[in-house]
């Protein structure tokens, strides 16, 4: 099992040392892990680190690595926000680490997927919601700044369905992640979330396969506990769905295994 996008308490919203979460991954027969914490950024401050962080984080993970080189591989990432206003800082993109995983979670400044704004949700029209979200997963991709995109649909956390139909909608950005030769992870917090579907759901699962895009798996951990939540049930899902190969990125290129 691969697990390449998990978090730290330097978010200031996870919980347990970096440490318990490596215990916990080696515990369930994960061999390849991966920290990618929320990346600074000059907005939304109380849910990343801030840029004084990112070498006592980088440090800290490069220790890991070293301490349990023989237990299992250990990668060094971010997750970096894709906002409307971009505020993509060098110091990240130029980072020294083995991934970046580029994510959506804001909406003209709106963090739709925090349950403290949840109720903007009533003022907004679903499926123009949908649109404009799969707008910016379309630049995020075309952007070629990242190495995975993350939690595909996250736009779905809360339950939220469109009208339209969801490949119509997603159709653009999947061919733009495609075109940039990046790949899609497998998410299973939305399992935890109350849509309780895996990112991405079914229906973009099966039109990533058709374009043959490389798939990872995560279960984005924001505690011990969470590491490799649904991973063995999701690895099996894919086999029975004819995948045969997950990646995972190691100084910024693409190692592929069998599952």
């Amino acid at each position: 099992m691969v697990d390449l996008h998990n978090h730290t308490p330097l978010c200031n919203h996870a919980e347990g040392t970096p440490d318990e979460y490596i215990q916990e991954a080696i515990k369930k027969g994960i061999k390849v892990y991966g920290f990618a914490d929320h990346a600074p950024m000059n907005f939304d401050p109380q849910y990343r680190m801030e840029f004084s962080d990112m070498q006592t984080y980088e440090k800290e993970i490069k220790i890991l690595k070293e301490k349990y080189k023989n237990d299992i591989k250990i990668l060094l990432g971010y997750e970096v926000d894709f906002t409307p206003k971009k505020y993509l800082d060098k110091r990240v993109l130029n980072a020294d680490v083995d991934y970046l995983i580029g994510s959506v979670h804001f909406l003209d400044n709106w963090g739709f997927d925090n349950p403290e704004f949840i109720k903007e949700w009533d003022k907004r029209d679903v499926d123009d919601v949908y649109k404009e979200y799969f707008k910016y997963i379309k630049e995020l991709a075309e952007s070629k700044l990242f190495n995975i995109v993350g939690h595909l649909d996250l736009v779905k956390v809360f339950g939220h369905k469109p009208k339209k139909n969801i490949k119509d909608l997603a159709k653009e950005a999947i061919k733009a992640i495609k075109k940039s030769n990046i790949a899609v992870e497998i998410n299973t917090a939305g399992l935890r979330k109350p849509v309780k579907e895996a990112y991405p759901s079914d229906e973009l699962l099966e039109m990533i396969l058709e374009e043959n895009i490389d798939l990872t798996t995560s279960s984005d951990a924001h505690s011990p506990n969470q590491v490799g939540f649904m991973l063995k049930e999701t690895t099996q899902k894919l086999k029975k769905m004819g995948v045969e190969k997950l990646v995972y990125f190691e100084k910024k290129e693409k190692r592929e295994f069998k599952i």
